[in-house]
């Protein structure tokens, strides 16, 4: 703190790189929701106290800490941006609420790598949540800078006018909430509840409910205070506001306590080396792209081209490289598009990411200095990114090491532009080699996987690298961090084949005939299945005993539906029509559904395609759908329950349907139906509506079962419906009473339970005669459970559109009437766990015995 009371210095709590808070990428530091202040991306591994004050809050997951100074202003400091989701790994707290800390005392030791694997970003905010009467001056820094730890960072001085402690008069009004934030109240869903108050003019309270008195409540004007609370998911909140708006303040406060959070982020399964027992002649490395390939070793090895070392001035050099930047950059810009178009998206984040990079002020400004010492447009480049590459790789953060590689493209990228040299084509590799390189950037990933390589083994990199990540998405099984020894053993590598096993992290380099004879038949398998299973995606899916099956997708919206063409999808058996309801401040309107219907018709090109209709009730809040709150809402108003109280929007729902053409190839479906007076309703206002739009055609009409009542009314709904599809997800749920979004149920929540099995039995019997029954839950995309549904009498799966090939295959070596023979003994079985068992023992069976020619040739 600075001697004078009249300003307060805040200093640097860690070594690292200043980034402007408005460009956090989190909306909420971002939009300063929380308060102003700045934010750095760290380099060491302690954080400090920016100033003297009190430990007024510290987060129970250890990732945020807030100070009060003598003066009154608080402080959070956030570190790492999702580390939340931590709860706590890696995090050493050193203080304590009520500890007094003096500038620079340790307040956390954290391990860097950690967080970086776990969470989204390593920034760490630091932000003024109450001013107290203070004003922050504009910093000083600019983004990219590096400052010191205790270097002086921010500057507060003290407002003319401190705002007077008002509190809000009107109404007192109460509500009672359950917390559903997986991660608690914590800084981000606090500073919008702050803002909430501030919006509404009202005094707002939170009261964990838990309490007998006030010890456990706090005023939203304090972000500190309602963390502090500790609340985790589940909590019972009272709310209490006091204002003319008081009703509508907690209606939106109701909306972010009870609406899970959209964007969490969940950390990763660490990246580790299972401990192998490696015989003589093999290699050990991590896993970052799993699968098998036999191979040659071939080194690759492309040099930098060749640039001048000294330039012909500054303005001239300037100019050039502001040429080959801006080349570059419509390059990156280029493949980003190709990459999207061909839904190629991790490529499309990639490239992406590189020409941010390029636009980097700081590398700009090396390669200008540089430059400016003589050095020509091409050595300048390549100076200013080898001594980023050597910072990020001395840094002891592997996630920052991983990112050398994005650097020595982007430095490839430019040099090219800037050279004469023509040496930097790819070299050409034999076909089915197993590339072995110190490292390979992301570029050359891409170009190395159009002359189909059977593996990758890197000596360095890591499983989080970019290129991991394109090996992964290209299927190419791929080893890294294997050390100098890989690069010796190919350097004095013969044209035997050696055996890359990415699923147990080792490289044999002198395999027997033997083990590469079994390796290759095991490869071989696979991909004849899988290539097999492709060739024919757009075939029919007819049973061994001649029973034709429709396969179709799951889809969320019109751009999933060309995926489903292209998987094979013989249609789309659910769209969700949701996302066009989410993340709006206002309904959508009737063109704009009937576009997005349109598209998805289009896409499917004659084959149907069912639109679910809203399916959204008290557990998943619209902010221009208010909805009374209720003890459990998966039992309140939701799906076809809604029309009751919000016709409009059945209204405008079903006019853009009925505006879609072909209406024959159209098929709407309800949710959550319980009886049929509810189809019965709808049927009604849709014949309703196409006779005063003129329409002669009509969309067939289905229902969903989702609910054991509508499995066992499956008859009378059968008799109005022209189909029913069968929800597993929620049909589990509500017959074993096991929440499927609660994590310690949901090993339990199976729908091979007996009784769910009878209900979905219940259903196809009801239904004979009168319409089909398909099944449009997840069960339907696991290849066993899928074929027990057959066996049962469900003439449709829909499934993820990746999953369309293989289900179909299986479906291909099913014998249905000899599985429906053996349905007695499974639904006589206590549990899931005894059905799951059978149903494998029975269909690992059946597809070892009667083997025919041709059933060999389907199978």
């Amino acid at each position: 703190m600075s001697d004078s009371s009249q300003s307060l210095t805040l200093q640097a709590p860690v070594t690292g790189g200043v980034v402007p808070l408005i460009a956090v990428p989190d909306p909420v530091f971002a939009s300063l929701t929380l308060g102003e202040g700045i934010a750095l991306d760290p380099l060491g591994e302690c954080l400090h106290a920016p100033c003297d004050g009190e430990v007024v809050q510290c987060a129970r997951t250890h990732h945020a800490f807030t100070l009060r100074t003598e003066a009154g202003v608080e402080l959070l400091l956030h570190l790492g941006l999702d580390t939340v989701e931590l709860k706590g790994k890696g995090i050493e707290p050193l203080v304590a609420v009520g500890d007094h800390v003096r500038a620079g005392d340790p307040l956390c030791r954290f391990d860097a790598d950690a967080l970086a694997r776990g969470a989204s970003a390593l920034i760490t905010p630091l932000v003024i949540t109450e001013a107290a009467g203070w004003q922050l001056l504009p910093s000083k820094h600019r983004e990219g800078e590096q400052v010191s730890l205790g270097e002086p960072l921010l500057v507060l001085t003290r407002t003319a006018v401190e705002l007077a402690n008002t509190r809000a008069n009107g109404p007192l009004v109460e509500r009672r909430v359950i917390l559903a934030l997986a991660a608690g109240l914590h800084a981000r869903p606090a500073a919008r509840l702050r803002a909430i108050a501030r919006k509404h003019s009202v005094s707002l309270t939170v009261q964990h409910e838990s309490s007998t008195d006030n010890t456990d409540s706090a005023s939203a004007d304090s972000l500190s205070a309602l963390m502090n609370l500790s609340l985790a998911e589940g909590a019972t909140l009272k709310l209490t506001a006091q204002g003319e708006a008081a009703e509508a303040a907690l209606d939106a406060a109701e909306r972010l306590l009870t609406t899970p959070e959209a964007e969490e982020h969940s950390a990763p399964a660490p990246s580790t080396l299972t401990a192998v027992t490696l015989k003589e002649g093999e290699l050990a490395g991590l896993v970052a792209s799993p699968g098998l390939a036999i191979g040659s070793l071939v080194s690759y090895q492309l040099p930098l081209p060749a640039v001048p070392l000294m330039g012909e001035g500054e303005a001239i050099e300037t100019a050039r490289l502001k040429k080959a930047l801006l080349s570059v950059g419509e390059a990156l810009a280029s493949a980003e598009a190709q990459a999207t178009r061909q839904g190629q998206s991790a490529e499309a984040e990639i490239f992406a990411a590189h020409g941010a990079w390029l636009e980097d002020p700081d590398l700009v400004a090396a390669a200008g200095k540089h430059i400016g010492e003589g050095r020509s447009a091409g050595q300048a480049w390549r100076e200013a990114l080898d001594t980023e590459a050597a910072r990020l790789g001395a840094s002891g953060n592997t996630l920052l090491a991983a990112r050398v590689a994005d650097l020595r493209d982007l430095q490839r990228r430019v040099m090219v532009e800037l050279s004469d040299d023509q040496q930097a084509a790819l070299p050409e590799l034999p076909k089915g080699a197993i590339v072995v390189a110190d490292e390979l950037t992301p570029s050359e990933l891409v170009a190395v996987a159009t002359q189909h390589p059977a593996g990758l083994c890197l000596a360095g990199g890591g499983t989080t690298s970019h290129v991991a990540i394109l090996a992964r998405a290209r299927g190419i099984p791929c080893l890294v961090a294997m050390g100098a020894s890989l690069i010796d053993a190919a350097h004095s590598a013969t044209n035997e084949s050696v055996i890359l096993d990415a699923e147990n992290g080792r490289l044999a380099l002198t395999p027997s005939p033997a083990q590469r004879a079994e390796v290759a038949e095991r490869i071989d398998a696979r991909r004849y299945e899988a290539e097999k299973a492709q060739a024919l995606a757009h075939e029919p899916a007819i049973t061994l005993d001649g029973r034709e099956i429709e396969v179709c997708a799951n889809i969320g919206g019109a751009e999933e539906a060309r995926l489903a063409a292209e998987s094979g999808a013989d249609g789309v058996g659910l769209l969700r029509s949701e996302f066009l309801f989410l993340e709006r401040d206002s309904a959508p309107s009737e063109a704009t559904q009937r576009d997005e219907y349109q598209a998805a018709v289009k896409a499917l090109d004659g084959k149907p395609v069912i639109i679910r209709t809203l399916d959204i009730g008290a557990d998943k809040q619209l902010p221009y759908l208010r909805l009374p709150s209720v003890p459990n809402p998966a039992l309140g108003v939701r799906g076809a329950r809604l029309w009751a109280s919000h016709p409009e929007l059945l209204e405008t729902q079903l006019r853009a349907l009925l505006g879609v053409t072909p209406l024959e190839t159209l098929h709407i479906m309800l949710p959550m139906v319980s009886e049929v007076s509810e189809l019965r309703d709808v049927r009604q206002r849709l014949e309703a509506l196409a006779s005063e739009m003129g329409l002669t055609a009509r969309p067939l009409l289905g229902a969903m079962i989702e609910v054991p009542s509508a499995a066992l009314c499956a008859r009378s709904l059968a008799v109005e419906a022209d189909f029913l599809s069968i929800g597993t997800n929620d049909l589990t749920q509500y017959t074993l009473a096991m929440d499927r979004e609660d994590p310690s149920l949901s090993a339990r929540a199976d729908v091979l339970h007996p009784a769910v099995l009878w209900l979905i039995q219940t259903t196809v019997d009801g239904a004979k005669g009168h319409c089909p029954v398909g099944v449009c839950g997840a069960a339907a995309g696991d290849e066993k459970v899928a074929a027990l549904l057959v066996a049962l009498g469900v003439n449709e799966l829909s499934v993820e559109p990746a999953r369309v090939p293989a289900v179909k295959a299986a479906l291909r070596c099913l014998n249905a009437t000899a599985l429906a023979a053996e349905l007695p003994a499974l639904l006589a079985l206590d549990d899931a766990v005894a059905v799951r068992q059978h149903l494998s023992t029975w269909l690992s069976r059946a597809n070892h015995t009667d083997i025919t020619t041709t059933t060999l040739e389907r199978c």
